[in-house]
């Protein structure tokens, strides 16, 4: 169980941020980059979790925050070894699996989409396409590291299908797609 007693630690004065691992990198090293972008994510989704208070959607999204967290710290965790163990938090395919099965459920009561849609509807709607663009943007930063440096391939996937999951949700917010502004290609030309 995490612990915070003290919440300022002046470690990071010096502009640099440590690991799990005990190791510090710089604040602006793209292993930062992209946790800080999972916390923006998860930050953005605890809003659209306000605009769908008492919802079971608002549930399944606060089940996301938690598995972001879980993201965050298998970011924070470099290394090769992607096995989770007693001291390790990773990140299971398992849970790119539930979001999967999410996607499909809600997917399933859609209209079809004939158009591409504009971020809106109705305002929890447009939350929750803030949080897709938000977890879109953590994904290409921890596209960005892997580039680099070795990433949990779970991870990957996870953040990947999470922005799919948001998308979807956005509709379903919408009156299961019916309230959804469709985009109209050249209207202002």
């Amino acid at each position: 169980m995490v612990r915070l007693n003290k919440i300022y630690t002046r470690t990071g004065d010096d502009g640099t941020t440590g690991l799990v691992d005990g190791s510090r990198q710089p604040k602006h090293a793209a292993r930062m980059e992209a946790i800080g972008a999972v916390d923006e994510a998860n930050s953005a989704i605890g809003l659209a979790v306000c605009a769908l208070s008492g919802s079971p959607h608002a549930a399944t999204l606060t089940r996301i925050q938690n598995d972001l967290f879980d993201l965050g710290a298998d970011l924070a965790t470099p290394g090769e070894d992607f096995t989770p163990g007693e001291m390790t938090l990773r990140m299971v395919s398992a849970q790119a699996e539930w979001l999967e099965s999410a996607i499909d459920a809600i997917n399933a009561d859609l209209q079809p989409l004939r158009s591409f849609i504009l971020p809106g509807g109705s305002e929890a709607a447009a939350r929750v396409h803030i949080a897709r663009a938000a977890t879109r943007s953590a994904e290409r930063k921890a596209a960005a590291l892997a580039a680099s440096e070795p990433v949990n391939p779970a991870a990957l996937a996870y953040i990947n299908r999470l922005s799919d999951y948001l998308f979807v949700l956005a509709r379903a917010v919408n009156a299961n797609g019916a309230d959804d502004v469709l985009w109209v290609p050249g209207q202002n030309r």
